[in-house]
């Protein structure tokens, strides 16, 4: 599929410690994928064990509760990578991967991934500081979905993405304003809690919609509620 220059494996964070010659070895041996938006990559439970790096696009980790509500797990844009559990332990998926949008994914097996890992310590060590991060991460979700009510996760949530671009002066920016669909999915509650509470913190003035940005007010004052829930 596509030319050369679209088959390139630079842009994957985890390999950059690769030479350039193990790279291109590296590009051969995966499976390049052109995938269309809402395609299933992966589904839950079956039994591919091959490691995916996302080239192009953004798709989206999720699981499907027994009523059939989505919850998503994570997204994953061009540099990022997906599927490393099955491919080391050999076990079912523990999670659907769909398409956001189209997207370019090259695919490897199990034992030329595990052969890499082997090769280069730089990738294994990078590979289990990532997947630490995701067992805090998880942590913390189960913290919250423990202890905090679904009006207090929708909060923890925009702080969270509101952290990824702090500015100066005790604001924040969120571009694109979150979909509440997409909120509700993470925070396991409805897209109409979701609707309400950011209609509350609109009349506390404390976020506003500015075309297509979500700008917090007051970045102090919203983790002084999430952390007050959590007990912090």
């Amino acid at each position: 599929m596509g030319d050369g220059g679209t088959q390139s494996l630079s842009g994957i964070e985890l390999l950059d410690s690769m030479t350039e010659n193990d790279l291109k070895k590296l590009e051969q041996r995966c499976t390049w994928r052109l995938v269309s938006k809402q395609e299933v990559i992966v589904d839950r439970q079956s039994e591919s064990s091959d490691i995916y790096f996302v080239v192009s696009g953004k798709v989206r980790v999720v699981n499907f509760s027994l009523s059939g509500r989505e919850i998503t797990f994570d997204e994953m844009i061009p540099g990022r990578y997906f599927g490393q559990l099955a491919a080391l332990d050999n076990q079912p998926r523990s999670a659907n991967v769909i398409a956001v949008e189209d997207s370019v994914l090259a695919s490897l097996s199990q034992e030329p991934f595990k052969d890499l890992l082997l090769i280069y310590p730089e990738i294994a060590l990078k590979l289990l500081v990532e997947m630490a991060q995701i067992i805090r991460t998880s942590t913390d979700r189960i913290m919250d979905l423990s202890t905090i009510g679904a009006n207090n996760r929708v909060h923890a949530e925009i702080l969270r993405l509101a952290q990824e671009d702090m500015l100066d002066d005790n604001t924040a920016k969120i571009e694109p304003v979150p979909i509440h669909s997409d909120v509700a999915s993470r925070v396991s509650t409805t897209r109409e809690t979701v609707a309400r509470v950011f209609s509350d913190l609109a009349k506390r003035e404390l976020i506003e919609r500015k075309g297509n940005a979500l700008i917090i007010h007051d970045l102090e004052l919203l983790q002084d509620m999430v952390e007050e829930f959590r007990g912090i």
